[in-house]
């Protein structure tokens, strides 16, 4: 099933995230080989080139390596994952305040809500 991508962004960017939280999950592991460019251009239907574009990218950040011969890794730098998780929640948790601000919510009223919720959630 292929991915979905917006229009609105770059394909290539969504594909990056879309991987960045793969690995953050726990989706693919650290140190597992990650699907060929062919394999995960496939599945997102997109162009292999593109793919290669958004691989590419990730290796320069260190949370994907390349074995010349077998293809590319997840690092193995579990603190590496960690502060990538910290860093894309607090990006994540920032613009979520942004946007209660915009509504005329202040922090308190936003975590309020979000305790309310959170309860409802649990029932």
């Amino acid at each position: 099933m292929a991915w979905a991508l917006d229009s609105e962004r770059p394909i290539y960017t969504q594909i990056l995230e879309r991987i960045q939280i793969d690995i953050i999950s726990g989706t693919y592991k650290p140190g597992e080989k990650l699907p060929s460019v062919r394999d995960l251009a496939a599945e997102a239907a997109v162009n292999p080139n593109t793919m290669q574009k958004a691989l590419s990218e990730l290796e320069r950040t260190g949370l994907v390596y390349a074995q010349r011969t077998s293809g590319r890794y997840i690092t193995e730098d579990v603190d590496l994952i960690q502060d990538m998780k910290k860093e894309i929640a607090e990006s994540q948790i920032r613009d979520f305040l942004e946007k209660m601000s915009r509504l005329g919510l202040n922090k308190e009223d936003t975590l309020k809500l979000m305790e309310i919720l959170a309860k409802e959630e649990d029932t």
